[in-house]
């Protein structure tokens, strides 16, 4: 198995897993690769480092960095691109799935969410736009709430 980091012309970062390269160039000259986030079909490799299987080695950080100084802790500016091509891809799938399978009701958000749970609303899964003091009053009523980049909403359509 072949990995290949991939990149569209929007410049997407993302992972693309292959029997070999003729399996990679076929796909390539077929038409069949898109971008996860934007679908585009113009897709190139970049440097890739090698993978090496470790799973009877522990990992360690290097010398004199502690776990938590290795990785910056995540931002919602850095969703999903501070994440590896491969969860970033799988994010992104997940995302487009929210979406397709959501209702957009914009900023009437915390009203709807609310009307939902008090049953004056049928049941469905909603998205749109809240502040943070209308998601954290939301969540003090136990209603369970999920914020998203605005980013990823907006370009996943």
């Amino acid at each position: 198995m072949k990995v290949l980091d991939l990149r569209c012309a929007h410049d997407h970062a993302f992972e693309g897993w292959f029997a070999n390269e003729e399996d990679f160039q076929g796909q390539l000259v077929r038409g069949l690769l898109q971008c996860p986030v934007c679908g585009d079909g113009q897709i190139r490799k970049t440097l890739s480092a090698p993978r090496i299987q470790r799973s009877a080695m522990q990992e360690r950080p290097p010398t004199g960095v502690t776990p938590q100084e290795s990785a910056p802790a995540p931002h919602a500016s850095d969703v999903p691109d501070g994440l590896p091509a491969s969860v970033q891809a799988a994010w992104l799938q997940w995302a487009r799935q929210v979406v397709a399978k959501s209702e957009d009701v914009g900023e009437r958000f915390a009203q709807e969410a609310r009307s939902i749970h008090r049953g004056d609303s049928p049941e469905r899964p909603i998205r749109g736009q809240a502040s943070p003091a209308q998601t954290l009053e939301l969540l003090e009523e136990g209603i369970p709430v999920l914020a998203l980049p605005a980013t990823a909403t907006d370009t996943l359509h």
